[in-house]
């Protein structure tokens, strides 16, 4: 679990594919990190295998990259990298479990006086996951919805999250990971149960 709080802007030095799964090289300045522990690599949680000197290494599943940015991750690309909660650490973002839901495209991208505007765009069926004022995670940032659109959500981009994340680098056309907040996704999956089983129960009567 993470908070969306970038902590270090890490940098691609190896990526080795094979049929098995993938392995990343990430060059980073954090420190106290462990064998096992979990990192947030542009927001997909990954488990630390290899350590030496400043270079982690992650596995990456097909899976994971199938579903997020990865598979387009180039050597020397910057990174955003957080480490795992803990007890004794603020959550000052939102509450984000590191399990992409899909991958956006940033349409937009510009400044918009000494703050930026940011524009990403979505399959359509995530839309009932977006709500303005809502959180949502791109790349591992937590982040506040300005406007939804119909397959689309506009946020404000602070200048201190622009200069400590990734989003320095982006442009348009790019791809990033997206995390829908936690809770959202709870009620609505509560709620198609729900309507679900009076449908049914309709039915049934009829």
């Amino acid at each position: 679990m993470f908070t969306g709080l970038v902590e270090d802007l890490g940098t691609v030095r190896n990526i080795h594919y094979s049929s098995a799964n993938t392995r990343l090289t990430v060059e980073t300045s954090l420190k106290d990190v462990a064998l096992g522990d979990s990192i947030a690599v542009n927001g997909v949680c990954l488990t630390a295998v290899e350590i030496f000197n400043s270079l982690i290494t992650f596995d990456v599943s097909k899976e994971t990259l199938n579903r997020t940015n990865l598979r387009f991750l180039k050597i020397g690309e910057k990174v955003n990298l957080e480490r795992a909660l803990t007890l004794n650490k603020p959550l000052g973002g939102h509450i984000v479990q590191g399990h992409i839901d899909t991958v956006g495209k940033i349409e937009e991208l510009k400044p918009l006086g000494k703050h930026y505007l940011l524009r990403v765009s979505f399959e359509e069926k995530f839309s009932p996951l977006v709500v303005e004022k809502g959180s949502i995670a791109v790349d591992g940032v937590s982040l506040t919805i300005n406007k939804v659109g119909l397959n689309w959500v506009e946020i404000n981009l602070i200048p201190h999250t622009f200069r400590t994340t990734n989003f320095q680098f982006r442009k348009r056309g790019d791809f990033v990971n997206l995390e829908f907040d936690l809770f959202g996704k709870y009620v609505i999956r509560y709620l198609e149960r729900v309507l679900k089983k009076e449908k049914l129960f309709r039915d049934f009567l009829t």
